[in-house]
């Protein structure tokens, strides 16, 4: 089978199955592609070793009649995700060479259902960006590129590597975290299929923490029953993660039979933001037509308090980051400077030289509104807000069952076009915070093309754990928009 990697998860799952392919050639045609396509920069880590080894596993398992329902299948896993014995750099200098004692509960989950590990994708440093292009290890640049446009642009951030090696045909599927739109946005972006669940579907142990309120697990993959395969395997309770709930993970796959007729979809008019581009309107109005002819009922919500979600989230978020960063300090693990004169320097070296600036800004930002004088005028400010805004959708789910917005405010733009200008990027994430901040699953599916053929995505969001209804609506979109584009292999 020639077109291994041209399967999808779904497809390759069930020709492991009844044997028409080995994990072994799966996994050796996709190592061949990965190494193609070393322009993308896609891997900071491959593991072939590993890889064939887990593979030979699988066959074996797969001969005897036996194995889970991920089986055989080779996935591509965010730098984010500890995995013992094999690096783990979170994209950051500071965490280079660490190599982690444990597994992540969500990588362990995959490793249970048969999965095969391919490597370790790269992304913006702790996951701080919107674009891939503060990684330590160099910017990833997106398979996708304008018609007759040979310049190199994002794949979104910060799961870059994930939404690229997705859409690329380097990994079956992969796993992202999003802790602001860290998933939606980059599948957006390529083309892909990005969910992220609700706060404590997944658990969160074994994943380099950003904002321990914010941050979420979830799959991107090539189409929505791929996303819902892998997503019944990441997630679960766990001891180990007091945030992890402890309740059934549906078939989410099965969800995708239901009939999307009488649901009640709200578009709310506030992420009519100004200056959004006209393709966008256009296919957000696309959108909603898709899912009235399947019988949807559609409904003007409002949802006023959306302009403060970006200005809340980029307090909390920072917040939390300048907490959860101190552990890095040069002694137990990672990075650490090689001339300093004492203890106190020895920290202030490494920090300096083990950071990026993004991750600089948001320490110093985070440490800001935490500190005397301004922690009541900030910080606390923000959490009252943050809650509000989730009333706002309780409230608003009181009278629908899903919201639908676009999931960017543009198409992928170019590497470089933005780094100057924080705030800018930080714009990037203005339809997708919302859903963190009020901890709801969110999803973002392919609608189509722009002007210049790159890919717009349509954002789905629902009520806590009730990723079965918003998964039925990703498959009523997917249906009506019939993407079928893919990014011509400039690459290699």
């Amino acid at each position: 089978m020639n077109d291994i990697a041209d399967l999808t998860l779904a497809a390759l799952r069930d020709a492991l199955k009844a044997k028409k392919v080995s994990s072994l050639e799966a996994t050796q045609a996709y190592l061949a592609n990965i190494e193609k396509a070393k322009a993308l920069n896609a891997f900071i880590t491959v593991t072939p070793d590993k890889a064939r080894e887990m593979a030979k596993a699988s066959d074996a398992r797969l001969a005897k009649g036996e194995g889970g329902p991920l089986e055989g299948v080779p996935l591509g896993i965010k730098d984010l995700f500890c995995t013992e014995g094999a690096p783990t750099t979170a994209g950051s200098r500071i965490l280079d060479g660490f190599r982690p004692p444990y597994e992540s509960s969500v990588t362990a989950n995959l490793w249970r259902d048969g999965a095969v590990m391919l490597g370790k994708l790269n992304m913006d440093e702790f996951a701080m960006g919107s674009s891939n292009e503060t990684s330590y290890y160099g910017p990833v640049v997106n398979p996708w590129r304008k018609k007759g446009g040979n310049s190199d642009l994002t794949p979104g951030g910060s799961s870059g590597g994930s939404s690229a090696a997705v859409a690329a045909r380097l990994c079956a599927a992969a796993t992202a975290t999003d802790t602001g739109g860290s998933i939606r946005q980059p599948a957006s972006l390529t083309g892909t299929v990005g969910v992220k669940p609700t706060y404590g579907r997944c658990s969160r142990w074994g994943i380099v923490a950003f904002a321990s309120s914010l941050d979420q697990a979830g799959p991107i993959a090539r189409d929505v029953r791929d996303a819902a395969i892998m997503l019944r395997s990441m997630a679960g309770c766990d001891p180990k993660d007091s945030t992890a709930v402890d309740r059934p993970v549906p078939d989410y796959e099965a969800a995708l039979a239901r009939s999307p007729k009488g649901l009640r979809i709200g578009v709310p008019k506030e992420y009519r933001v100004e200056g959004m581009p006209e393709e966008i309107e256009r296919i957000w109005a696309q959108g909603v037509d898709w899912l009235k002819d399947a019988g949807c009922e559609i409904v003007e919500i409002s949802l006023p308090l959306t302009k403060y979600a970006l200005p809340v989230y980029y307090i909390v978020a920072p917040a939390e980051a300048s907490s959860n960063l101190a552990r890095y300090d040069g002694v137990r693990y990672g990075f650490r400077a090689k001339e300093y004169k004492d203890l106190l320097s020895m920290y202030e070296e490494t920090r300096a030289q083990g950071f990026g600036d993004e991750v600089k800004r948001r320490i110093l930002i985070g440490t800001y509104v935490l500190s005397a004088g301004y922690y009541d005028a900030y910080y606390l400010r923000a959490q009252k807000v943050r809650k509000r805004i989730f009333d706002e959708f309780v409230e608003a789910f009181g009278r629908v069952d899903l919201i639908l917005t676009p999931s960017t405010p543009s198409a992928a733009f170019a590497l470089g076009e933005k780094t100057a200008d924080p705030v800018q990027m930080y714009l990037n994430d203005v339809f997708t915070v919302t859903a963190n901040l009020a901890g709801l699953p969110g999803a973002s599916v392919p609608a189509g093309l722009d002007r210049d053929g790159l890919p717009l995505g349509l954002q789905l969001l629902a009520r806590p754990f009730d990723e079965e209804t918003m998964f039925t609506g990703m498959a009523a979109l997917e249906k009506a928009a019939g993407f079928k584009a893919r990014p011509e292999p400039w690459w290699g």
